[in-house]
């Protein structure tokens, strides 16, 4: 077989123009296209990294709000709940002052009550034992009984402390007659016996008056002036009541 060198240089000549045709008109604009495409495909992955680089920032961004908002969100409810706390505590002291003060107050008018109570029965009772006692000696006392109080009262005048007859003497205010008081008729002999003990413990002389006081019951009552000593029957039982009284 021969080989036809013309033609052989003219298929090679035409295959080489086919290919440049191909590349100019072709292939580089395909290339183009290509190198277009791929470009826009480059810009669109950039782009979409860059959203997703955004994305991803805000996410964190949120997820650091979100996780601040809930540490403020128990701050605030560890805060209110202290806050709910103190005031319940301070609602609770406040109720326990006021259930204090109003159990204090009820104390002190139930002792109020009964002290009054206690008052009224302790005078009640006293001024029956008075009554009875008043109606005993009323009945026992006679001269026999005054003679010895007499007696009682010119021991209990020796007893007496020197301040207390101090007291007695200047109770005279310039008067020289002092008045013994008596339930019974005194005879001479103890009138005599109650001066003598008189001028003796006060060292005052003068004259005695003697008066004669059925209220009295028994006893002696001395008068000075504006003093008196009185060791009576019914001045004991005023004491007694007196004593009583203050007592409760």
């Amino acid at each position: 077989m021969e080989i036809d060198w013309t033609t052989f240089v003219l298929e090679v000549i035409n295959f080489l123009v086919l290919v440049w045709i191909l590349r100019r008109y072709l292939y580089r604009p395909v290339l183009n296209t290509l190198a277009a495409r791929k470009a826009g495909i480059e810009r669109v992955l950039a782009e979409a990294k860059e959203a997703e680089e955004r994305a991803s920032a805000l996410k964190d961004q949120f997820e650091g709000r979100l996780a601040d908002w809930e540490e403020e969100k128990a701050a605030a409810r560890a805060s209110l709940e202290t806050a709910l706390a103190l005031e319940r505590e301070r609602q609770m002291e406040a109720l326990a002052e006021a259930l204090a003060a109003e159990r204090e107050r009820t104390a002190a008018q139930e002792a109020h009550r009964q002290e009054a109570l206690r008052r009224e029965l302790a005078a009640a009772a006293g001024a029956q034992a008075r009554r009875f006692a008043r109606a005993l000696l009323g009945r026992v006392a006679g001269r026999e009984t005054e003679a010895r109080l007499v007696e009682l009262f010119v021991e209990e005048l020796g007893a007496l402390p020197e301040e207390r007859l101090d007291a007695l003497r200047a109770g005279q205010n310039g008067h020289a007659r002092g008045v013994f008081a008596t339930a019974f008729p005194l005879p001479q002999a103890l009138r005599a016996r109650l001066a003598a003990a008189v001028e003796a413990r006060l060292g005052m002389h003068g004259e005695f008056d003697f008066v004669e006081d059925s209220a009295l019951l028994a006893g002696v009552r001395l008068s000075l002036g504006a003093w008196q000593l009185d060791f009576s029957v019914a001045g004991e039982l005023g004491a007694f009541a007196e004593s009583g009284s203050l007592g409760g």
